[in-house]
């Protein structure tokens, strides 16, 4: 496919042919890149790879111009296709991703102290954000002992499935909690994950006033997870730091882990300069 069959298919559903010239060229490369964002960003929701005509049929799209605009990111190494044709996101990105990563302080200064708590703790850190609906891996640290954490890093999970979760909207108003678990509340893989919107605002506004939120195999079996809040000048949680680890570990040591994972979301703080909120 040539150069001009490709700018055409692009901008096939974005300008009208009489409303060429220098304006409506304009128009015509912001929706192609309108388009290819919408592919990208459906690959990243659902989190799998996926058809072209799954993507059309998605995005609303001409399945002609996702075929085109797919064709070209694979090209750009912005999108791979794997052996059986299904499109994933490509290498590419991930490069972008770590460049972004490098040029925030909070996360430069967050991944210092999350390598930290691993060593004194002797098990695997996450820090974690909030993505809408879910919680986000943002950066991980695995433990020196063999047991294995299923949520790698850019793992997205309800937030009502995790202790990172609650915390994350924690700070918000009871209200809004109690419409947001309403609406995203989720039955976990071990069905021990809370869905009841009302308990779980409760839950999260102690979890967040109290600077600790603990679960035990509510997402994952035999797996525990022990958070602490990293909370910005205007009091908002921004993201957690947790300790992930067998669930037996947990009752033995509770303490000992609390301890530690508040102390560390603290000199995060105040590297950043919120402990003063």
């Amino acid at each position: 496919m040539d150069a001009k069959t490709s700018s055409a298919a692009l901008s096939e559903d974005a300008v009208p042919a009489e409303e060429a010239g220098a304006k409506g060229v304009r128009r015509s490369r912001v929706s192609g890149i309108d388009r290819a964002l919408q592919v990208i960003d459906y690959l990243y929701e659902t989190g799998s790879p996926a058809g072209a005509y799954a993507i059309a049929k998605a995005v609303k799209a001409p399945l002609s111009t996702v075929y085109v605009i797919i064709d070209d990111l694979v090209e750009k190494n912005m999108l791979a296709r794997n052996a059986d044709g299904s499109i994933w996101l490509g290498a590419r990105l991930y490069h972008y991703g770590l460049a972004y990563a490098r040029s925030l302080d909070f996360m430069s200064v967050a991944t210092h102290e999350m390598h930290d708590l691993c060593r004194e703790a002797g098990e695997t850190v996450q820090v974690c954000g909030r993505d809408g609906d879910y919680m986000l891996v943002l950066a991980m640290a695995d433990g020196p002992s063999h047991f294995q954490v299923a949520s790698r890093v850019g793992t997205r999970v309800p937030l009502n499935w995790t202790a990172s979760g609650r915390l994350l909207v924690g700070h918000l108003p009871e209200g809004e909690r109690v419409e947001l678990f309403k609406r995203c509340a989720r039955t976990s893989p071990t069905g021990r994950a809370e869905i009841d919107a009302r308990t779980l605002s409760d839950t999260a506004g102690k979890a967040f006033d109290e600077r600790l939120s603990i679960q035990v195999a509510e997402s994952d079996y035999a797996v525990a997870c022990i958070a602490s809040p990293i909370v910005d000048r205007d009091n908002q949680c921004v993201a957690t730091i947790s300790i992930v680890l067998p669930e037996q570990k947990v009752f033995s040591d509770e303490n000992h882990y609390a301890e530690h994972v508040r102390a560390s979301a603290r000199r995060i703080e105040k590297l950043m300069g919120w402990r003063n909120h």
